[in-house]
């Protein structure tokens, strides 16, 4: 070998240059991946979903509410009835589609903000926020439904991770 040659160093595992750990990945889809991972990403997603969830949701338990079948009610006409039970339909799976939301946004920012605090991913993040989430939506209902939402949201969130977690 000439000793003006420089040796290159040899490739990586995968056996091309540049084939490293991520291999040829578009750097906008790092970019891409990078930003679903950030907070606020995870908060929007979580509210959207929510959102859509709780909508589902509200439609289908008006669907199955037997307060719609009065006497009064049974005296409308065909069309009106139709009306009413819309009207009841778009009311009530907007009132869901925003808790569910709201729930999926609370639960999601503060996991990923304990999760990049405590630098660790267990279950402890999720019943963390379960508690801070169940707190806060109960907040406007005084100390005591704090605490009750705090241990609820927390317990729920437990048993979830236990769940999808175990193997």
């Amino acid at each position: 070998m000439n000793t003006t040659q420089q040796q290159q160093p040899p490739a990586a595992a995968g056996g091309a240059p540049g084939s490293g750990m991520f291999g040829n990945i578009d750097p906008q889809a790092l970019a891409a991946q990078a930003l679903m991972e950030s907070c606020p990403a995870k908060v929007v997603m979580s509210g959207a979903m929510g959102f859509a969830l709780g909508g589902a949701f509200g439609m289908f338990m008006s669907s199955v509410d037997w307060g719609m079948n009065t006497e009064e009610f049974q005296k409308l006409s065909t069309k009106q009835q139709l009306k009413a039970t819309a009207r009841d339909m778009g009311t009530r799976s907007l009132s869901s589609a925003k808790n569910f939301a709201t729930v999926g946004a609370v639960f999601a920012g503060t996991e990923c903000l304990i999760e990049t605090y405590r630098a660790k991913n267990d279950i402890w993040n999720g019943v963390s926020s379960g508690c801070i989430t169940g707190g806060v939506l109960a907040a406007r209902a005084g100390p005591a439904a704090i605490v009750g939402g705090c241990v609820t949201f927390a317990a729920f969130s437990a048993a979830i991770d236990y769940y999808m977690k175990s193997d």
